[in-house]
């Protein structure tokens, strides 16, 4: 079973996925949300990938405070995971600290000479990555 990196914002998803042997992440997509009160859609969209990428595990970034101390995101981030949970009960649902995701998804980016506008359609499921490919590592690592 494959497993799903996501970073949940109040405006998109980043959605990464891990390759057959859970080594490597891979930005998939990024799900646009046309309202933060609604999740319907993203949720629906999430199920489609769940069914046909045969996902067991998701990890879902936890947007952390630099201080450690969880603020508003956290639960939103939370109460998503929940919404995760109930519609999606065979499939585990683990929060994983992506402090600086996204800055780091940025600079890589920017080192990479994107530009700008084209970094705002990709900046999320690169951070998604990053989440995701931090849990493969701490897996592995816990394995040897």
């Amino acid at each position: 079973m494959r497993v799903l990196g996501l970073d949940y914002g109040s405006k998109t998803v980043g959605v990464a996925i891990s390759d057959l042997t859970n080594t490597i992440a891979t930005p998939l997509e990024t799900i646009v949300r046309q309202d933060e009160k609604s999740i319907k859609k993203t949720v629906k969209r999430i199920e489609i990938i769940i069914k046909s990428e045969k996902i067991g595990k998701i990890i879902l970034g936890y947007p952390l405070n630099m201080n450690g101390t969880a603020g508003e995101r956290c639960e939103k981030t939370i109460e998503f995971k929940e919404r995760l949970e109930r519609n999606f009960k065979k499939v585990e649902v683990i929060l994983r600290d992506e402090r600086l995701s996204t800055s780091f998804a940025s600079m890589i980016l920017d080192t990479a000479e994107v530009k700008k506008h084209k970094q705002k359609k990709v900046v999320d499921k690169v951070a998604a990555s990053f989440i995701l490919q931090g849990y493969l590592d701490s897996v592995k690592k816990e394995e040897k």
